[in-house]
This record gives C-alpha cells, sequence and structure tokens, in this order.
C-alpha cells in the first residue's frame, strides 16, 4: 500500500470513527435532556411545544432564535412572567429541540409560519400576542402578514429586518450544503462548534455576563447534535434573504407592535430596531441601555407588560 492510500485509509478511519462518536453524543445528549413539553403532529411535522398558564386566558405564542429551543425562555423567567395572565404557548422551531425539520421542504419563516397557523389552529388558538426573539421575530412577522390568521400584536426583541452584507452568516451556513455539509455536521462540525460555544454565549450576552442560570440550566449538548446544527446553518443561509423579502411587507402589518433591542446588541445592531420602527410608525421601540441580544434576560418584566398592553387589545 502506497503512502497516499495508507493516508486516504486513516482519514476514512477517522472519518467513520468521528461520525459514530457524534451519533452516540446526540443519543446521550437527549438521554440527558428529556423533552419538558408535550407534542402534536401537524403536516407529518412532531411539534415539540411547552403550555403553561390559564388556557382561558388570552394566548402569547414564542418563537426561539436560531440555535436554541424551548429552554431559553424558561431560563430568562419570560414563561413564568407571562403564565401569570396568560396562556403561554411555547414552541420549539423546525429542527430546534425536540420538533422535526423534514429535509423534504424548504423551511424558510413564510413556511413555518404557515405551518403554526395550522398548528395553532389544531389547539384552538385564536387571536394570539406572538413573541419573536433574534430569528424567530421573522416567524412572528410572516404570521403578521397573514390574513387568514389573526392575532392580537407583535412583540419583536433582537430581530434583523433589514438586509445588510454580513460575512458571519455566510461562515455559519456551510453545514446547510448538501452532502458536504452532512459530512462536516457529522464529524467535525461538533467538535468545533464545542469549543466555540463559551466564546459565542459570551457575545450574545455581552455587555452583561452569561447568567450563572443559563450555564447551568440550558441543555447545551442539543445544540451540538448534527441535525440540530443543519437547521441553525439553514436559517443562517436564509437570514439575508428573508429580511430583502419581508422589508416591502412591513407596511401591510395591521396589528400593534413592540420592538424591543439591546442597546449593546453585538449580534444584530440597534439600527435594525430604529429602522423598523421608522417604517411601522404606530409602532413602539424599545431600546434597552446595558443589553445585549439576549434582551429577553435584561428587561423581561417590560417585556411582559408590553405583552399585558396587547392582550387587552380585541381583534376580530
Amino acid at each position: 500500500m502506497s503512502t497516499a492510500e495508507t493516508v486516504s485509509v486513516i482519514v476514512v478511519v477517522a472519518l467513520i470513527l468521528l461520525a459514530i462518536g457524534n451519533i452516540v453524543f446526540s443519543v446521550l445528549a437527549e438521554r440527558n435532556n428529556p423533552p419538558i413539553g408535550t407534542f402534536t403532529e401537524c403536516e407529518g411535522v412532531r411539534l415539540h411545544y411547552l403550555d403553561r398558564g390559564d388556557p382561558a386566558a388570552p394566548c402569547v405564542v414564542l418563537f426561539h432564535g436560531n440555535g436554541s429551543m424551548i429552554q431559553d425562555f424558561m431560563i430568562s423567567g419570560l414563561v413564568d412572567l407571562l403564565a401569570r395572565r396568560n396562556r403561554v404557548l411555547c414552541f420549539d422551531r423546525p429542527g430546534f429541540g425536540y420538533s422535526q425539520r423534514p429535509r423534504s421542504r424548504i423551511w424558510t419563516a413564510t413556511a413555518q409560519a404557515a405551518l403554526f397557523v395550522k398548528a395553532l389552529n389544531q389547539l384552538g388558538v385564536r387571536n394570539p400576542v406572538v413573541l419573536g426573539h433574534s430569528w424567530g421575530t421573522l416567524v412572528a412577522i410572516a404570521l403578521g402578514v397573514r390574513n387568514d390568521y389573526p392575532i392580537r400584536g407583535l412583540v419583536l426583541a433582537s430581530g434583523y429586518y433589514f438586509p445588510t452584507w454580513r460575512w458571519d452568516v455566510w461562515m455559519m451556513s456551510g453545514p446547510a450544503i448538501p452532502v458536504l455539509g452532512d459530512l462536516v455536521r457529522y464529524t467535525i462540525g461538533p467538535i468545533l462548534s464545542w469549543a466555540i460555544l463559551p466564546m459565542a454565549f459570551r457575545k450574545l450576552f455581552a455587555p452583561r455576563s452569561v447568567p450563572r442560570d443559563f450555564k447551568t440550566r440550558f441543555p447545551a449538548s442539543l445544540t451540538l447534535r448534527p441535525k440540530q446544527l443543519r437547521a441553525a446553518a439553514e436559517e443562517s443561509a436564509f437570514l439575508i434573504p428573508t429580511a430583502a423579502k419581508f422589508q416591502s411587507h412591513y407596511p401591510s402589518i395591521q396589528c400593534p407592535v413592540h420592538i424591543f433591542h439591546g442597546a449593546g446588541d453585538q449580534i444584530i445592531e440597534p439600527e435594525q430596531a430604529r429602522y423598523l420602527h421608522r417604517a411601522l410608525p404606530a409602532s413602539v421601540l424599545h431600546l434597552v441601555e446595558g443589553a445585549g441580544h439576549m434582551v429577553t434576560y435584561a428587561d423581561g418584566a417590560a417585556i411582559a407588560h408590553a405583552v399585558s398592553g396587547l392582550t387587552a387589545v380585541t381583534r376580530p
């Protein structure tokens, strides 16, 4: 066997061992962090969600950001705050946590909104307030521009609304590439992601420190599973095109809108919130000083207060 052949065999064996190791790691991650909510099936997609509060009260629907899951809103305390006066439905969006993301569909924000409309109808939910954080704001907006599902209002936190040049988006989209991306996700992808996770968390919460509760309770190992890495990479690739598509539709949003953004956000510039506020003159802008991208942790009380105002809005 030549040197080149020997090296090739070693590389193939190493990749196989890495793939097996990552599959085992995923199984252990799910065993150590079982589902905390309930499941419903809609259009062949199994969705994991949390249902808290008074079933007869006005409903608030929560959509998390890219790479995250239900636990994010739980740890921030937002679910408990909102559940005091409302029914709270918090979904794992497709591909995150324990919700499925079939590869037979392209899971744009519009496609996700269409799925959630059907899921909410199945659950008997009408006229909710919809709260989205980060990438979840795009799903919330996609619901807001529909004319077949009335909502009381939108609460948008740390969102990206207008296209800009972002090199980081293209860097993070690699694992979504068919075949090559699959190879990366099942071999070195989880290892690289694990290595940069602490730095990523610090940047998410900066200028504040990462909360102790988040460090101890957030199931970071679930974010390193190959299937969740694929979902995160796809949504990175969709970010700029989705903002470009939606910007012309903002004036069609008829419901009340509250816009929250951390003034020190290092992930998405606060100007995005200002620009959206200008596009929606009737909206209310909340720029939170000393807060970063995880504004839901910095000022949950103000967000809950905004939701309370919206739940009083009567929609047909």
